[in-house]
């Protein structure tokens, strides 16, 4: 995903402005997977996920016609993503099992399934203790592999900020796994 607007789908979103549905179905099914992970990793439920995405394509549906063309469309969805994953966890304020937060890839080696899950059960725990905006950035960045700048402008902040946020949460993480290395780093000696 790049920061700059694709020709092509700028002309998808006049399309979809002008209510053509085949245009919405190349965007939504362009971008669905992406969103979908940020919201389950954001929310840690699946069920959150699909409706915040739901109401992401619903806004990309009545909104098509008010997109500014300053960033990329899978920007500007992750930001319509991202802010309803916020509203929604402010709502929410409730405790969730941090089990639910799905980090795992399901490309892994059969046989080293066991070690992988008990890295990312413990990958989950310290992501979890981190301060929120610190967690997002890190989701980001990391996990929905947008770049710097991508991050900054979903998270509404600036680059450099955004900078401090990773760095802050990557020595926390750092710090909180440093127990855990010699277990972690068993599997893969």
């Amino acid at each position: 995903m790049t920061d700059a607007p694709d020709p092509c789908e700028s002309h998808l979103l006049a399309r979809i402005a002008d209510g053509d549905p085949v245009a919405f179905r190349l965007v939504s099914n362009r971008h669905v997977d992406r969103l979908l992970a940020l919201a389950t990793r954001m929310l840690r439920d699946r069920g959150d996920a699909e409706d915040v995405v739901q109401e992401c394509f619903l806004r990309l549906w009545r909104k098509a016609g008010r997109w500014e063309s300053r960033a990329a469309i899978g920007t500007w969805l992750h930001r319509i993503t991202y802010n309803l994953c916020i509203d929604r966890l402010r709502k929410r304020r409730a405790t969730v099992p941090v089990e639910t937060l799905d980090i795992s890839s399901s490309e892994k080696p059969v046989d080293r399934e066991l070690h992988d899950r008990d890295v990312a059960r413990r990958l989950r725990i310290a992501l979890n203790r981190l301060p929120e905006r610190q967690r997002h950035a890190i989701l980001l960045v990391h996990f929905q592999e947008l770049t710097g700048a991508e991050a900054a402008q979903v998270m509404n902040t600036s680059c450099e900020a955004l900078e401090s946020l990773l760095s802050r949460g990557r020595r926390q993480l750092r710090t909180d796994l440093t127990e855990d290395a010699p277990d972690l780093l068993g599997g893969l000696q």
